[in-house]
């Protein structure tokens, strides 16, 4: 073979080699590629919740929630008085108290155990309701001045109206109380085995996903950490239950539009007292999350209007 015949033969064969090495572009191939991409994406966008009485996308439920509580911020606590005839500061402190938050004289026999100071995250806290109770509680029932709490919300405005009437309080500036804005469902700010009291409460029934928070609610905990919840509920008598419903649906949106010029955001909250589970149905998802549930497993308050579930981290 001549010399030049030799190069061009080698040359074609490269060529042919080549092509062969090149992966197949199949159209078809790629059409259904991005057919399935754009199937999963409508799948994760289909994933629902809801919003009250509405079913919104789980990815939108954060700010409408969010927007809801930035706009009663300033009148939250006004507004819970008007709508709970004040009740609700009677089952906060009955909370507080059935918590007993603060050093407490320890059980060991050993004379050298001391007992240490608790780190309490409050959740949903923003107002600070909750957090003031605990340290007043600690610091003169317990005489303990070294426990501290951690208030967490996901609403600046609501932690802004905390800090602003944490200001008339003695934990102003403290290093006993601190706050943080974060979501109850990824709290990656706050360590494992950190917490020795977790506690929400009017609050859990606003998150997306209440599984995933009470799953954090475990992971933050310290083994024999407390997990304690306070929220609205199932009423167990039907002319209470009858009585409830007629005040809430009809009052308090309407209390929301005169005092605070807001009936939409009021709305709201009533509906997502309806939409919350039973209390059989909340302590399942607790015992789910890994918590022993103590006996009985929750505590109603006025026949059920209200109750107060725990759970405790096994050791």
């Amino acid at each position: 073979m001549s010399t030049p015949t030799f190069w061009r033969t080698s040359a074609h064969l490269s060529r042919r080699l080549i092509a062969a090495k090149q992966p197949y572009r199949c159209l078809s191939c790629s059409v259904r590629l991005a057919q399935e991409l754009a199937q999963e994406q409508a799948k994760q966008d289909a994933k629902t919740t809801h919003f009250g009485f509405e079913h919104v996308p789980e990815s939108e439920k954060e700010s409408r929630v969010g927007a809801v509580f930035s706009s009663v911020a300033s009148s939250y606590d006004t507004m819970n008085d008007l709508m709970s005839l004040y009740i609700h500061r009677l089952w906060k402190d009955r909370f507080v108290r059935s918590l007993n938050p603060g050093l407490h004289p320890t059980t060991s026999s050993l004379p050298s155990s001391k007992p240490t100071p608790q780190t309490i995250l409050d959740i949903a806290g923003g107002t600070g309701d909750i957090a003031f109770r605990m340290l007043s509680h600690a610091s003169t029932i317990n005489n303990d001045h070294t426990s501290r709490v951690i208030v967490s919300d996901i609403n600046p405005a609501m932690l802004s109206e905390g800090k602003k009437r944490s200001l008339e309080t003695p934990w102003a500036g403290s290093e006993r109380l601190s706050w943080v804005e974060a979501n109850a469902e990824k709290l990656h700010m706050i360590e494992d085995e950190s917490i020795d009291l977790y506690t929400v409460a009017f609050g859990i029934r606003n998150f997306t996903n209440k599984q995933a928070a009470l799953s954090e609610a475990f992971r933050v905990l310290k083994p024999g950490g407390v997990f304690a919840c306070l929220e609205f509920s199932k009423v167990n008598n039907a002319v209470l239950n009858g009585a409830y419903k007629r005040w809430s649906f009809g009052a308090i949106p309407l209390i929301g539009q005169l005092v605070a010029g807001d009936r939409e955001s009021y709305q709201y909250l009533v509906e997502s007292i309806e939409k919350f589970p039973s209390q059989r149905e909340f302590a399942g998802m607790i015992e789910r999350a890994g918590f022993m549930l103590p006996e009985p497993p929750w505590e109603d308050l006025m026949g059920g209007i209200a109750a107060i579930h725990k759970g405790v981290k096994p050791v």
